[in-house]
Protein backbone atom coordinates (compact mmCIF):
# COMPACT_ATOMS: atom_id res chain seq x y z
CA UNK A 1 0.00 0.00 0.00
CA UNK A 2 2.78 2.24 0.97
CA UNK A 3 4.54 1.32 -2.55
CA UNK A 4 1.62 2.82 -4.33
CA UNK A 5 1.29 6.35 -1.85
CA UNK A 6 4.92 6.61 -3.15
CA UNK A 7 4.09 6.01 -6.78
CA UNK A 8 1.29 8.30 -7.06
CA UNK A 9 3.37 10.87 -5.72
CA UNK A 10 6.07 10.34 -7.69
CA UNK A 11 3.53 11.45 -10.59
CA UNK A 12 3.52 14.84 -9.30
CA UNK A 13 4.89 17.31 -10.92
CA UNK A 14 8.12 18.58 -9.08
CA UNK A 15 6.79 22.05 -8.55
CA UNK A 16 3.77 20.88 -6.51
CA UNK A 17 5.58 18.51 -4.83
CA UNK A 18 7.78 20.96 -3.40
CA UNK A 19 4.95 23.26 -2.71
CA UNK A 20 2.85 20.38 -0.44
CA UNK A 21 6.96 20.20 1.35
CA UNK A 22 6.79 23.84 1.92
CA UNK A 23 3.55 23.11 3.78
CA UNK A 24 4.95 20.31 5.67
CA UNK A 25 7.62 21.46 6.54
CA UNK A 26 6.21 24.70 8.32
CA UNK A 27 3.48 21.95 10.21
CA UNK A 28 6.10 19.80 11.41
CA UNK A 29 8.50 22.81 12.78
CA UNK A 30 5.28 24.00 14.55
CA UNK A 31 3.79 20.51 16.11
CA UNK A 32 7.48 18.95 17.05
CA UNK A 33 9.10 20.67 20.07
CA UNK A 34 12.15 18.49 20.03
CA UNK A 35 12.39 19.35 15.91
CA UNK A 36 11.81 23.09 16.36
CA UNK A 37 14.94 23.00 19.23
CA UNK A 38 17.18 20.76 17.43
CA UNK A 39 17.13 22.86 14.29
CA UNK A 40 17.31 26.36 16.10
CA UNK A 41 20.04 25.02 18.23
CA UNK A 42 22.16 23.22 15.11
CA UNK A 43 21.73 26.40 13.44
CA UNK A 44 22.78 28.98 15.61
CA UNK A 45 25.65 26.45 16.57
CA UNK A 46 26.95 26.57 13.03
CA UNK A 47 27.64 30.56 13.28
CA UNK A 48 26.58 30.83 9.61
CA UNK A 49 24.28 33.47 9.94
CA UNK A 50 26.23 36.69 11.46
CA UNK A 51 22.85 38.75 12.26
CA UNK A 52 19.71 37.98 14.22
CA UNK A 53 18.24 38.80 11.08
CA UNK A 54 20.30 36.14 9.26
CA UNK A 55 19.27 33.97 11.73
CA UNK A 56 15.40 34.06 10.81
CA UNK A 57 15.68 34.04 7.50
CA UNK A 58 18.04 31.07 7.43
CA UNK A 59 16.16 29.31 9.92
CA UNK A 60 13.10 30.29 7.53
CA UNK A 61 14.03 28.87 4.64
CA UNK A 62 15.83 25.98 5.94
CA UNK A 63 12.17 25.03 7.37
CA UNK A 64 11.09 25.19 3.95
CA UNK A 65 13.69 23.22 2.49
CA UNK A 66 13.54 20.45 4.80
CA UNK A 67 9.90 19.50 3.59
CA UNK A 68 10.93 19.67 0.08
CA UNK A 69 13.48 17.58 0.95
CA UNK A 70 10.73 14.59 2.24
CA UNK A 71 8.15 15.55 -0.79
CA UNK A 72 10.09 15.20 -3.12
CA UNK A 73 11.27 11.44 -2.23
CA UNK A 74 8.93 9.71 -4.26
CA UNK A 75 9.96 11.84 -7.52
CA UNK A 76 13.77 10.71 -6.54
CA UNK A 77 12.99 7.13 -5.89
CA UNK A 78 9.79 6.12 -8.42
CA UNK A 79 10.22 8.25 -11.33
CA UNK A 80 11.15 7.20 -14.60
CA UNK A 81 14.88 7.45 -15.26
CA UNK A 82 13.88 9.62 -17.98
CA UNK A 83 11.54 12.28 -16.32
CA UNK A 84 14.28 12.01 -13.34
CA UNK A 85 17.61 13.16 -15.38
CA UNK A 86 15.78 15.47 -17.00
CA UNK A 87 15.65 17.43 -14.28
CA UNK A 88 19.48 17.58 -13.60
CA UNK A 89 21.17 20.51 -15.13
CA UNK A 90 24.30 22.67 -15.21
CA UNK A 91 25.97 20.10 -14.11
CA UNK A 92 29.23 21.27 -11.97
CA UNK A 93 32.77 19.25 -11.48
CA UNK A 94 31.58 15.91 -13.54
CA UNK A 95 35.69 16.17 -14.78
CA UNK A 96 36.80 15.40 -11.74
CA UNK A 97 34.72 12.42 -11.73
CA UNK A 98 35.61 11.22 -14.71
CA UNK A 99 39.50 11.92 -13.52
CA UNK A 100 39.12 9.71 -10.52
CA UNK A 101 37.06 6.96 -12.53
CA UNK A 102 40.08 7.04 -15.32
CA UNK A 103 42.40 6.30 -12.36
CA UNK A 104 40.35 2.68 -11.65
CA UNK A 105 41.33 2.19 -8.25
CA UNK A 106 37.82 3.15 -7.44
CA UNK A 107 36.15 5.95 -6.00
CA UNK A 108 34.11 7.19 -2.87
CA UNK A 109 31.85 9.76 -2.95
CA UNK A 110 30.68 11.74 0.17
CA UNK A 111 28.08 13.55 -0.12
CA UNK A 112 26.53 15.68 3.07
CA UNK A 113 22.19 15.39 4.20
CA UNK A 114 22.58 18.63 1.83
CA UNK A 115 20.12 19.31 -1.02
CA UNK A 116 18.29 16.24 -2.89
CA UNK A 117 20.87 13.30 -1.77
CA UNK A 118 18.86 11.01 -2.36
CA UNK A 119 18.43 11.78 -6.05
CA UNK A 120 22.26 11.89 -6.38
CA UNK A 121 23.04 8.49 -6.00
CA UNK A 122 20.29 7.49 -8.64
CA UNK A 123 21.45 9.63 -11.25
CA UNK A 124 25.14 8.14 -10.25
CA UNK A 125 23.78 5.12 -11.05
CA UNK A 126 23.26 5.94 -14.21
CA UNK A 127 26.23 6.66 -15.37
CA UNK A 128 28.67 4.03 -13.47
CA UNK A 129 28.20 0.71 -11.11
CA UNK A 130 27.49 2.23 -7.59
CA UNK A 131 27.39 1.09 -3.74
CA UNK A 132 25.68 3.39 -1.53
CA UNK A 133 25.99 2.54 1.95
CA UNK A 134 23.35 3.38 4.42
CA UNK A 135 21.61 3.08 7.87
CA UNK A 136 18.93 0.63 8.86
CA UNK A 137 15.97 2.74 9.48
CA UNK A 138 14.85 2.83 12.86
CA UNK A 139 11.14 1.69 11.46
CA UNK A 140 10.96 -1.64 10.02
CA UNK A 141 8.19 -0.83 8.25
CA UNK A 142 10.03 1.29 5.52
CA UNK A 143 12.66 -0.85 4.82
CA UNK A 144 11.09 -2.07 1.70
CA UNK A 145 10.54 0.99 0.30
CA UNK A 146 14.31 2.11 0.81
CA UNK A 147 15.12 -0.68 -1.04
CA UNK A 148 12.65 -0.60 -3.83
CA UNK A 149 13.81 3.40 -3.88
CA UNK A 150 17.22 2.32 -3.94
CA UNK A 151 17.25 -0.77 -6.28
CA UNK A 152 19.53 0.94 -8.75
CA UNK A 153 22.28 0.97 -6.91
CA UNK A 154 23.86 -2.00 -4.77
CA UNK A 155 23.02 -1.38 -1.32
CA UNK A 156 25.54 -1.71 1.79
CA UNK A 157 24.16 -1.60 5.60
CA UNK A 158 26.65 0.41 7.60
CA UNK A 159 27.84 -2.59 9.04
CA UNK A 160 30.71 -5.24 8.66
CA UNK A 161 29.15 -7.18 5.80
CA UNK A 162 28.23 -3.66 4.26
CA UNK A 163 31.97 -2.67 4.49
CA UNK A 164 33.02 -5.75 2.79
CA UNK A 165 30.67 -4.72 -0.11
CA UNK A 166 31.88 -1.78 -0.10
CA UNK A 167 35.69 -2.67 -0.14
CA UNK A 168 35.09 -5.27 -2.98
CA UNK A 169 33.44 -2.45 -4.87
CA UNK A 170 36.04 -0.10 -4.56
CA UNK A 171 39.17 -2.92 -5.02
CA UNK A 172 37.09 -3.64 -8.64
CA UNK A 173 37.16 0.17 -9.26
CA UNK A 174 33.96 1.46 -8.92
CA UNK A 175 31.88 3.62 -6.82
CA UNK A 176 30.72 3.91 -2.84
CA UNK A 177 28.42 6.35 -1.86
CA UNK A 178 28.09 7.53 2.10
CA UNK A 179 27.09 10.36 3.90
CA UNK A 180 29.53 10.54 6.15
CA UNK A 181 27.73 13.57 8.15
CA UNK A 182 25.73 9.87 10.14
CA UNK A 183 26.81 9.53 13.36
CA UNK A 184 28.36 6.08 13.36
CA UNK A 185 27.99 3.36 16.46
CA UNK A 186 30.15 3.12 18.92
CA UNK A 187 33.80 2.02 18.34
CA UNK A 188 33.10 3.24 14.62
CA UNK A 189 34.30 7.01 15.07
CA UNK A 190 36.25 9.31 16.82
CA UNK A 191 35.13 12.87 18.05
CA UNK A 192 35.85 15.73 15.80
CA UNK A 193 34.83 19.44 15.17
CA UNK A 194 31.74 20.39 12.81
CA UNK A 195 30.87 23.65 12.88
CA UNK A 196 32.72 24.62 16.10
CA UNK A 197 31.21 21.84 17.95
CA UNK A 198 32.56 17.75 19.17
CA UNK A 199 30.70 15.42 16.61
CA UNK A 200 31.23 11.80 16.88
CA UNK A 201 32.77 11.31 13.09
CA UNK A 202 33.32 7.68 10.84
CA UNK A 203 36.67 6.87 10.01
CA UNK A 204 35.09 4.03 7.90
CA UNK A 205 36.39 6.43 5.11
CA UNK A 206 39.73 6.68 6.06
CA UNK A 207 40.29 3.15 6.40
CA UNK A 208 38.53 2.10 2.90
CA UNK A 209 40.49 4.44 1.53
CA UNK A 210 43.91 3.46 3.28
CA UNK A 211 43.06 -0.24 2.09
CA UNK A 212 42.32 0.75 -1.67
CA UNK A 213 43.82 4.10 -2.41
CA UNK A 214 40.23 4.98 -3.48
CA UNK A 215 39.91 8.79 -4.14
CA UNK A 216 37.84 11.13 -2.86
CA UNK A 217 34.70 13.19 -4.72
CA UNK A 218 32.97 15.91 -2.29
CA UNK A 219 29.22 16.30 -3.95
CA UNK A 220 25.96 17.36 -3.21
CA UNK A 221 22.54 18.51 -5.14
CA UNK A 222 21.38 21.81 -4.97
CA UNK A 223 17.61 21.76 -5.23
CA UNK A 224 16.79 24.62 -7.80
CA UNK A 225 14.38 26.94 -6.68
CA UNK A 226 10.36 26.46 -7.66
CA UNK A 227 10.88 22.99 -8.87
CA UNK A 228 12.84 23.48 -11.82
CA UNK A 229 15.53 20.68 -10.95
CA UNK A 230 18.70 20.02 -9.36
CA UNK A 231 22.08 21.10 -9.79
CA UNK A 232 24.89 18.37 -9.22
CA UNK A 233 28.46 19.65 -7.71
CA UNK A 234 31.63 17.65 -7.75
CA UNK A 235 34.87 18.30 -5.89
CA UNK A 236 37.70 16.74 -5.69
CA UNK A 237 39.76 16.35 -1.93
CA UNK A 238 43.80 16.90 -2.75
CA UNK A 239 45.57 14.64 -0.93
CA UNK A 240 45.00 11.25 0.65
CA UNK A 241 43.21 11.57 3.76
CA UNK A 242 46.14 11.36 7.13
CA UNK A 243 46.65 8.56 8.57
CA UNK A 244 45.73 9.96 12.16
CA UNK A 245 41.91 9.14 12.62
CA UNK A 246 41.28 12.71 14.18
CA UNK A 247 42.67 14.00 11.94
CA UNK A 248 41.15 12.26 8.79
CA UNK A 249 38.03 12.82 10.27
CA UNK A 250 38.23 16.87 11.07
CA UNK A 251 39.60 16.69 6.77
CA UNK A 252 36.16 15.24 6.30
CA UNK A 253 34.08 17.61 8.57
CA UNK A 254 35.49 20.85 7.09
CA UNK A 255 35.36 19.24 3.78
CA UNK A 256 31.55 18.17 4.18
CA UNK A 257 30.91 22.25 5.97
CA UNK A 258 32.67 23.97 3.01
CA UNK A 259 29.52 22.08 0.80
CA UNK A 260 26.77 23.20 3.42
CA UNK A 261 28.01 26.90 3.64
CA UNK A 262 27.28 26.82 -0.39
CA UNK A 263 23.89 25.88 0.26
CA UNK A 264 23.04 26.55 4.20
CA UNK A 265 19.38 26.33 3.71
CA UNK A 266 19.20 23.12 2.22
CA UNK A 267 21.30 20.99 5.02
CA UNK A 268 19.37 18.80 7.54
CA UNK A 269 19.66 20.85 10.23
CA UNK A 270 17.06 19.43 12.33
CA UNK A 271 19.11 15.92 12.06
CA UNK A 272 21.28 14.92 15.51
CA UNK A 273 24.56 15.17 14.40
CA UNK A 274 25.98 15.82 17.80
CA UNK A 275 24.20 12.69 19.36
CA UNK A 276 27.00 10.39 21.90
CA UNK A 277 26.53 6.80 20.39
CA UNK A 278 25.57 4.29 23.04
CA UNK A 279 28.63 3.11 24.51
CA UNK A 280 30.94 5.56 23.34
CA UNK A 281 33.87 7.62 24.80
CA UNK A 282 32.39 11.32 25.81
CA UNK A 283 32.99 14.40 23.98
CA UNK A 284 35.97 16.56 25.14
CA UNK A 285 35.56 19.53 26.64
CA UNK A 286 35.40 22.36 24.11
CA UNK A 287 37.76 25.56 24.55
CA UNK A 288 34.68 27.57 25.59
CA UNK A 289 33.87 24.63 28.50
CA UNK A 290 37.26 24.46 29.37
CA UNK A 291 37.63 28.08 30.03
CA UNK A 292 34.34 28.46 32.57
Amino acid sequence: MLKLIFKIAAALPLPLAHGFGIALGWLAYLVSPRYRRRMKENIAASQIADSPQGFHLLLNQSITQAGKAITELPFAWFSTEPRLLAKFREIEGWDAVVAARAEGCGVLMLTPHLGCFEALGRFLSTQFPCTVMYRLPKLAWLEPILQHGRRYATTAAADLSGVRIALKALKRGEVVCVLPDQAPGAGQGVWADFFGRPAYTMTLIQKLQQKTGAAIIVMYVERLPHGQGFRPHFQRLADSLPKDETQAAGELNRAMESLIRLSPSQYLWSYNRYKAPSGAKPAPATATEIAK
